[in-house]
Formats: C-alpha cells, structure tokens, sequence
C-alpha cells in the first residue's frame, strides 16, 4: 500500500467502528483491518499489578488458546520483556525492540522464543496509558508483517480507536442496574482473586451451585458475557477493589 493508502485504510476502519454494537463483531473488523497488515494474532487487555491475574485484565483476545493457556498457567506476563516496555514506554514499538538479557533473564528468552511457536515470531504493541494511573495494550503479532515507517502511524491511530471502542462496548450500559448485593459483591470479589466457584462456596460456607447462581446475576446485572468480564467491569466500575 502507498503512503495515501495507509491513511485511507485508517480512516475507513475507524468511520465503521461506531457501526458495531457486540464485541465479537467489533473484533472480527480488527482482524480484518489488521490482517491486511499481516497481523494473525490480537489482544486487548490491561496490564495487572502484581496482585492482580492477566487472565482477569483481558477485554478481548484473538490469541491460539494453547498459548494463551501457556501464558496465563506460566505468568508470563511478569517476565515477559514486551509488557515490561509496555509499561515505560507512550510510543508503540515493535517487540523486537523490548529489550531483555537472554542470559541473566531466561524468563524473558522463554516467553520470546515460545510466542514463536504459535507464529508470534514478530509484532507490535501500542501502550494506552489512562489519566488514572490505568495501563493497558494493543497488542498485534504474526509473521510476515507490513512494518514500516509509514503502516506504523496508521496501526497507532487503528489500535487506539480499536481499544476505545472494544473498551466502551463493555462498560455497563446507562440505565442497567449495576447494584449487587453484599453476598454478590464478594463471590465477584473471590473470582477477581482468581477463585473457583468451588472454592468461592467453601470460603463463604455455601454450595458450589449457589456460588455460581451469584456469580451468573452478577454477571446479568453488570452485563457482563462470562465471569472474567463481570470481573472487569466491577473493577473498573470501582464496585470491587483490585
């Protein structure tokens, strides 16, 4: 694509986000936008603090699942050279420029290397930084990339009206009661600290099943699609703390 094209293409993604009302729908468009770049893989996500599980910061993924089985399982993130950038860094950049000793921290040569595994050899990743002290990412990978000078302004202005989006679709809609109950608030507050709905019964002394009703009218009145996202949204919503 010539420099007049990079631009178009930019511009017409972003005119056709406010088009999509479903996130599914919205991330099939940054698929396609970005896969004309020669992007195979996309995340959406928060950066957690150290007491908080990547699993519970991702807004939307494209992402192999057995990687993103391996990458949560082995808390790659805390290791990982990108995200360590990521949080460093306003300006997007490409992974390859993550800096990392591959012998003083094998962490890091481990997680570089096994992205590679699941044609994740290259990427680049656009930081979003929120006023509240909030960090979060783009992150785009795949292999035969269109990396260069001119594509990467043009992925800058994509991502970030890409995580607007993806990020306003999931935030509880006006109107929608958001009041939970005590007993709702800490069976959402145990599964933000990476608790089963098992586990979550035995702590507060009720059943496995009643754990799960809670955790489903939670998710019903947050509007959330599965746990994970009513998660976010109560973090978010400051109905749960971090």
């Amino acid at each position: 694509m010539s420099a007049v094209d990079y631009g178009r293409e930019a511009l017409d993604f972003i005119e056709s986000l406010e088009a999509y009302r479903r996130v599914p729908d919205a991330m099939d468009a940054l698929e396609a936008a970005f896969g004309r770049f020669g992007f195979e893989t996309i995340i959406v996500t928060g950066l957690p603090n150290p007491d908080q599980q990547f699993a519970q910061m991702v807004l939307a993924k494209r992402w192999p699942a057995e990687w993103f089985k391996l990458y949560t399982e082995n808390n790659y993130d805390r290791v990982d050279p990108v995200v360590r950038m990521c949080r460093q860094s306003i300006n997007p950049f490409e992974w390859s420029e993550a800096p990392y000793d591959v012998e003083l921290e094998p962490g890091a040569t481990e997680v570089m290397n096994r992205a590679g595994d699941f044609r994740m050899s290259r990427g680049f990743i656009v930081p979003i930084h929120g006023l509240t002290g909030y960090e979060a990412a783009v992150s785009l990978g795949g292999v035969h990339l269109d990396l260069n000078p001119r594509s990467k302004p043009a992925l800058h202005l994509m991502a970030m009206y890409g995580f607007d989006r993806i990020r306003r679709l999931l935030a509880p809609v006006a109107g929608r009661s958001t009041h939970l109950t005590p007993r709702e608030r800490e069976v959402i507050n145990w599964a933000a600290q990476g608790k089963s709905a098992w586990e979550i019964g035995e702590i507060l002394h009720i059943t496995q099943r009643t754990a799960e009703e809670h955790l489903a009218t939670a998710a019903r009145k947050l509007g959330a699609v599965n746990r994970t996202h009513a998660v976010a949204i109560a973090i978010r919503s400051k109905i749960i703390n971090p």
